[in-house]
């Protein structure tokens, strides 16, 4: 694998906001990388110090070996950002077209419409495209260039669920035919079907950077779910980190030891039914990654109080 992109002991202030706090991470060729992280955990300011639109504070941020304001180096860069002005007397077509002149080796107008599904849009203005047609022109704008790094800021904002799955199969093809993808999105099962590397964002700093099957793995849980009338006395018992109430009247337990957790169940004399165990979920492992310790702590108490 080659190394695509570095930031090294990052950090980036907007006056007493720390937005980027120490980072320290390295993009290599060959994976579709998953941003993960809430709302101003620093994920787009990440992306703007690789896009050369802003500078770190301080440390160092490398972009194909050397700086993102160069603009040979951003030739071979694709990116669609969190939000896109298209020009909205130009047709789709048009766009496309202006977009190629900035690159050396472009893809082909009809390459782009059949690859992101523009073929019926090319002759309509912009400005007349629904958000979700627009989102998935900026997406394929990113692509025409055939650039080596593709970072990709919220790209499925405002689709449907069938338009998302559509252009997942298109960034699954480009990876595919060599592009390095980096995706932030709000949809955890976004990232649970595209990533093969997971990094997790809170407050500016960077808590995990692994793979997805270990990024779940290192957070351990279990959920445990069943039907009882005493869902406060299991909250307490030894290993429950949380609890959730659903609107069929079971409850789902978080556990760091589902085995040990029922034990304590059957031990308890609690009546309970309907008892099903299964492995976290990529939005278990980033609650819990993201979550304030003291939030952890006290969540069974406030579980218990509602």
């Amino acid at each position: 694998m080659t190394t695509l992109a570095q930031f090294d002991h990052v950090t980036r202030r907007f006056g007493k906001v720390l937005a980027v706090d120490d980072v320290s991470l390295t993009i290599e060729s060959g994976t579709i990388l998953g941003l993960l992280g809430p709302n101003a955990a620093g994920k787009t300011t990440l992306i703007s110090l690789l896009e050369g639109l802003r500078r770190p504070t301080s440390g160092t941020v490398e972009l194909f070996g050397g700086s993102p304001g160069d603009y040979r180096n951003r030739q071979r860069l694709g990116s669609t950002p969190q939000e896109t002005a298209l020009p909205v007397t130009l047709r789709v077509g048009e766009v496309i077209d202006f977009v190629s002149k900035h690159f050396e080796n472009p893809l082909s107008k009809a390459a782009v419409a059949e690859e992101f599904g523009l073929g019926d849009l090319l002759k309509r203005q912009t400005g007349a495209l629904s958000g979700g047609q627009k989102r998935r022109l900026s997406v394929a704008l990113a692509f025409v260039g055939q650039p080596k790094l593709v970072l990709l800021d919220e790209p499925t904002t405002g689709l449907d669920v069938e338009a998302r799955r559509t252009l997942w199969d298109a960034l699954r093809r480009q990876h595919e035919r060599g592009a390095t993808v980096v995706v932030t999105s709000h949809y955890l099962e976004e990232i649970e079907a595209l990533a093969q590397r997971v990094v997790v964002m809170g407050q500016g700093r960077i808590l995990a950077d692994d793979t997805l099957p270990a990024i779940l793995s290192r957070v351990g849980l279990r959920q445990v779910q069943l039907v009882s009338d005493e869902a406060d006395r299991i909250g307490r018992l030894p290993g429950v980190v949380r609890q959730e109430r659903t609107g069929d009247g079971a409850t789902t337990f978080y556990v760091q030891d589902s085995d040990a957790t029922i034990v304590e169940l059957v031990r308890s004399g609690i009546h309970f039914t309907g008892l099903t165990v299964r492995g976290a979920t990529l939005e278990e492992a980033f609650l819990t990654l993201t979550e304030p310790p003291d939030a952890r702590r006290n969540w069974n108490r406030v579980e218990a109080a509602q």
